[in-house]
């Protein structure tokens, strides 16, 4: 399924991802959003359960590098992302996310960086548009700026 939007985000952020996705969804663009995969809805838990405790639950699986469950959400992450015109990072973002922008990089894709980095970040220079808030980015796409 071709999306407009891949988020990467860390998943202990999901109190501010999943009305972001909303309301970017609501201008009419399409989001993947790895909390909703059926994937990550199968072993990390559904968009409702506690971030923290899913997390620590998904951290701690023995073996994971042989674990079939981390195969799943990994290919169906990987399928979005090349499935998705651009990707959205939004801060704040843990490793996997940004080996996600590494990836996206890669193949091409528009990067954009949602939220405040404070600290000097070469690589941050990959991300062809840089917004300080939600607001700004949610802004551009409606007037056709980031869309």
């Amino acid at each position: 399924m071709p999306y407009d939007y891949f988020l990467a985000s860390r998943y202990r952020n999901k109190e501010k991802i999943l009305p972001f996705i909303k309301r970017i969804r609501e201008t009419g663009k399409s989001v993947y959003c790895f909390i909703e995969s059926e994937a990550s809805v199968k072993y990390c838990g559904t968009v409702e359960c506690e971030p923290e405790a899913a997390m620590k639950e998904f951290e701690s699986i023995p073996d994971w590098r042989n674990s079939p469950r981390v195969r799943e959400i990994f290919e169906t992450d990987m399928q979005a992302l090349k499935d998705s015109d651009a990707l959205i990072l939004l801060l704040p973002a843990g490793k996997s996310a940004h080996m996600e922008v590494g990836v996206a990089y890669g193949l091409g894709k528009r990067l954009v960086l949602v939220g405040e980095q404070k600290e000097t970040e070469s690589l941050y220079l990959m991300f062809d548009q840089v917004f300080g808030t939600e607001e700004e980015f949610l802004r551009s796409i409606r007037g056709g700026i980031g869309g």
